[in-house]
């Protein structure tokens, strides 16, 4: 199957639209239409469906545009690997974090990584789990490290590091930094800031307000920014969580814990990489580096 084929089917699925995909890729609509009728006969199925506005894929057309953006990203970054490779030019790794790694834990890690490695950049997106997960099934991220609290994919291996346990901060002049210890419903009426997209965040939220019988906080101000939220909060305005690995930053600021009665979120938290890709020795390596790190804080806190 030919990969320009492919190419013009994600195209057309990306834009919904047969009549701008053609424009994009600077041929006719006849003959893209033909090409996509080709690609229907190699499946033996129909990929897309004619509606209003264009068009749609139907199942069987998600299945081949999921697995056909992996192999158009894995093939771009096989292309870029031997292009470095021929001009003696390092290697990347792609590495997703959650906010508590971007702060926290990788950048000594990272720092640690390069001098033993320096022949391998580091390129490292921050996220949340309903951005980072996608883009890593897609090819688009080597390695994610993230809190693990998704559903199991046979494509994706996880690898526990240790657990999270979420606490809320505020700024001190907040109505209830003066409290030595709060429930659900005194903190049910104040309004919340969140991370942007942190969907499985904002929905564990939900849900320990529903354990206490009560409806879902106000969500007032959403940010793509940890530390954009961590200076929101000195406003004295708002409540957020955060993992409790943050606590000496927010600490650092000028922001405090308020004292919850009950856990309003735990889980666990580590890395993720595709079971489908080869994993080069330096990958091999960064993973190490992630576990004897996580293998000597247990030691200093078990000393």
């Amino acid at each position: 199957m030919q990969s320009r084929l492919l190419r013009s089917f994600l195209v057309v699925a990306e834009n919904n639209s047969i009549t701008k995909a053609a424009e994009i890729l600077h041929i006719s609509q006849p003959a893209l239409t033909k090409s996509m009728q080709k690609l229907e006969e190699e499946f033996e199925v129909k990929l897309f469906d004619r509606v209003s506005t264009g068009v749609r894929l139907t199942n069987f057309g998600e299945i081949l545009f999921q697995h056909a953006k992996v192999m158009e990203n894995e093939y771009r970054h096989a292309v870029s690997r031997i292009d470095r490779l021929r001009g003696g030019h390092s290697s990347v790794l792609r590495i997703g974090a959650g906010p508590v790694w971007l702060v926290s834990i990788l950048p000594p890690i990272v720092a640690r990584f390069q001098e033993q490695q320096p022949g391998v950049n580091i390129s490292l997106i921050g996220g949340v789990i309903d951005t980072l997960v996608p883009e890593l099934i897609n090819g688009e991220l080597d390695l994610i490290c993230v809190s693990l609290d998704f559903p199991n994919r046979s494509e994706v291996i996880k690898q526990k590091l240790f657990d999270i346990h979420h606490v809320l901060i505020a700024d001190p002049s907040h109505p209830l930094a003066r409290e030595s210890e709060v429930d659900a419903l005194m903190i049910h009426n104040y309004p919340w800031m969140v991370l942007k997209s942190d969907y499985v965040g904002t929905e564990r939220i939900s849900s320990f307000f529903a354990a206490n019988r009560l409806e879902p906080p106000h969500i007032a101000f959403e940010t793509t920014s940890i530390h954009s939220l961590l200076q929101g909060l000195k406003s004295g305005r708002y409540i957020a969580h955060v993992p409790a690995q943050m606590l000496p930053l927010a600490h650092a600021i000028g922001l405090q814990e308020i004292k919850l009665k009950q856990p309003i979120w735990e889980t666990t938290a580590g890395y993720a990489y595709r079971a489908s890709a080869k994993v080069p020795d330096h990958m091999k390596t960064f993973m190490q580096m992630l576990k004897d790190s996580e293998h000597a804080r247990q030691a200093i806190i078990n000393h």
